[in-house]
């Protein structure tokens, strides 16, 4: 397992924290959902805040008793690298992959530099976990990849704040001035996010004006407060959909953001990478015990079924979210299909289902 980073960059980098049902019944079952059981804050309903009302989804009871657990991604990390290098499991930090050949099963190599110089890995297999960035992508045979992608309009500002969450659930929050979330990442800290233009930059947005415009959003007709604290981080994020099909170029298999990239308006993005490791991992398993290639031939199409169900469920969420200037005609769409949502009916229970548990399917 190479690693470009350092151990403690990975373990500390703030990232998604919304884990689906079985995406955490996996960590359980894996043993590595220890100090997720004990720390993780497990959610049985969201909220959808629009027209100065709040409105409650009860994901849990529309959803067959299934919930979700928010976790941060830096914590399934750690826990991770700590279950690797406890059963005597090798990560390489700082480990920069620079190129990879892998024209067939059981003939490939991973270029990599390390302690200033440039190194080889021979293997059978490469998993492609590298990211959107990486080289892995980008060192498959011209036309390997067919990539379709759409870039929104706007990006997140998103802020970690230490001060205790203002709601014991999450908050979306459709406002004629711009989305708002409000999340949680543990009793003493929220993580918050404000609809921005995708040009935006950090500099231009000092706490005062960033706690005054979560005010504005998500003011409520029965005087709902929100809390304030210090600041810890501010990022603009770019609201991006992707995805590279196939994804797998002979002895390459590409998962997570390597592959596709989803808004993170329906928080699938860690969720899809954990069910496409899991994917990989039951067609190895069955590669190495019987030779058995099918598994391993049906990775994609089995992947993308499900990366695209989870593209077109957040771009879903973020139509209906996010206004855009001047879209008047959009902007009726998305109420009702808010007011859909929040009538507890077919509607609702579509979205608690695969809000909750689409990416186990």
């Amino acid at each position: 397992m190479l690693e470009a980073r350092t151990r403690d960059y990975v373990e500390h980098r703030i990232r998604a924290g919304v884990l689906e049902h079985g995406t955490a019944r996996l960590l359980e079952d894996s043993g590595v959902g220890g100090r997720m059981r004990a720390e993780g804050l497990v959610h049985h309903g969201i909220e959808l805040r629009f027209e100065g009302q709040a409105h409650r989804v009860p994901l849990t009871e529309l959803s067959g008793g299934r919930s979700i657990v928010v976790y941060g991604q830096q914590e399934v990390v750690k826990d991770l690298v700590a279950a690797r290098l406890g059963a005597g499991g090798e990560v390489r930090f700082e480990a920069e992959c620079v190129g990879v050949d892998a024209p067939e099963l059981g003939k490939a190599s991973i270029r990599y530099r390390a302690g200033g110089e440039e190194r080889l890995l021979e293997c059978d297999v490469v998993a492609g976990c590298d990211g959107f960035h990486g080289a892995c992508r980008a060192s498959a045979p011209p036309g390997a990849f067919r990539e379709v992608e759409h870039t929104h309009p706007f990006g997140w500002l998103g802020v970690l704040a230490a001060v205790p969450p203002s709601t014991e659930e999450l908050i979306y929050c459709r406002h004629e001035r711009g989305f708002a979330l409000h999340s949680l990442r543990s009793p003493e800290l929220s993580r918050l996010y404000l609809q921005v233009d995708p040009d935006e930059r950090t500099e231009r947005w000092p706490d005062e004006r960033i706690w005054e415009e979560l005010r504005r959003r998500f003011a409520t007709e029965d005087g709902w407060t929100l809390a304030e604290g210090p600041v810890l981080e501010k990022s603009i994020t770019a609201m991006k959909s992707f995805v590279a099909e196939p994804m797998r170029s002979g002895a390459l298999f590409l998962a997570g953001d390597s592959a596709h990239i989803v808004p993170p308006t329906g928080a699938k993005g860690m969720n899809l990478a954990v069910a496409d490791v899991r994917t990989l991992a039951a067609a190895l398993l069955e590669w190495y015990r019987s030779g058995d290639e099918q598994l391993l031939d049906d990775y994609s199409a089995t992947c993308l079924r499900r990366v695209w169900a989870a593209q077109e469920f957040s771009t879903y969420m973020t139509r209906m979210l996010h206004p855009l200037p001047g879209d008047d005609f959009g902007s009726r769409i998305a109420l009702a299909q808010l007011r859909q949502a929040a009538a507890l009916g077919a509607a609702s229970t579509h979205l608690a289902e695969r809000y909750v548990d689409l990416c186990s399917v």
